[in-house]
């Protein structure tokens, strides 16, 4: 048991270490291209009661340049989030650069869509689109120096206060992974117990094609005064 959860927390500092270096490269952490009419959706494991921020820019593609250049302020993106139900979190059309925020109800998978208004732009008629994306789950959405600034912290305030949404996140992350547990356990109990009655069904069905073939034979060699 110590060494599932020395994995675990292993684990859990590789991936922290990993967005920490991807946050240093801003919004060249990620990017994706997508066409006049194409949709991008991405799925986001997030626990209840979660703040997610993200910010996004566009690129349009220049023919004539062979380059990426900052797209016109007419052309925007429409942001669409679902949680794990399918109900729609967010449906907000916004600019070629900005931010999206929503805070999550349900834990589990949330898709976030991103589509461009394409169809509104003439100069973007069968060309392509560079979308810068960075997602920020939990306490990466809290811009510290901003808050120090705020509440006038000490460095020892404001580091208490980043170990404390980290702790407050921590155990969303634990509450979550118990949800998954048990919903596991459920899925594990229901299967198991239809497997246990398709057996018992087969059982019988087996039984009752005995029966019926025995009495189909005795009838039969009767009928030929065999017995």
């Amino acid at each position: 048991m110590a060494g599932v959860w020395a994995r675990r927390l292993r684990a859990a500092m590789w991936h922290r270490a990993l967005l920490l270096a991807l946050a240093g490269f801003g919004f060249q952490g990620l990017y994706f291209h997508i066409g006049e009419t194409e949709k991008r959706c991405f799925i986001e494991e997030i626990p209840d009661e979660t703040m997610v921020i993200g910010n996004y820019r566009t690129q349009l593609w220049d023919k004539q340049t062979e380059t990426f250049l900052p797209s016109t302020p007419g052309l925007g993106m429409h942001v669409e989030v679902k949680d794990p139900d399918g109900k729609v979190v967010l449906s907000r059309q916004y600019g070629s650069e900005g931010r999206f925020t929503f805070t999550s109800h349900t834990p589990g998978d949330h898709q976030i869509c991103l589509h461009s208004n394409s169809t509104r732009m003439t100069i973007f008629a069968g060309g392509k689109l560079r979308v810068h994306l960075d997602i920020q789950v939990g306490e990466h959405t809290n811009n510290y120096p901003e808050i120090a600034a705020k509440d006038k912290l000490t460095e020892l305030q404001l580091r208490a206060r980043q170990l404390l949404d980290q702790v407050e996140q921590i155990q969303k992350e634990q509450n979550y992974q118990r949800y998954r547990e048990e919903r596991f356990r459920m899925t594990s109990e229901s299967t198991n117990q239809r497997v246990l009655w398709w057996s018992i069904a087969q059982t019988v069905i087996l039984i009752l094609t005995g029966i019926w073939q025995m009495r189909h034979l005795k009838s039969f060699f009767e009928a030929k005064k065999l017995v």
